[in-house]
């Protein structure tokens, strides 16, 4: 499967990586495949953890202006 998509939502990311966990912990995956599913792991959680922090970012933000008005 490809990197994440632009227009992949975080919950779609994350449905791939537990997939990608779930063959990894249940032995589903061939050695010559392991290494890329744990690449693809790797950019999905980059992907997530980037979604999370701009989210967070946005909340630090609404509640900043929320207090100064």
């Amino acid at each position: 499967m490809p990197a994440p998509k632009k227009k992949e939502t975080y919950s779609q990311a994350m449905e791939r990586l537990e997939k990608i966990v779930s063959q990894i912990d249940n032995n589903e995956l061939e050695i010559d495949e392991l290494a890329v599913k744990i690449k693809e792991a790797n950019e999905i959680i980059a992907f997530c953890s980037d979604k999370l922090t701009k989210a967070d970012r946005e909340v630090q933000k609404l509640l900043s202006d929320k207090q100064e008005s």
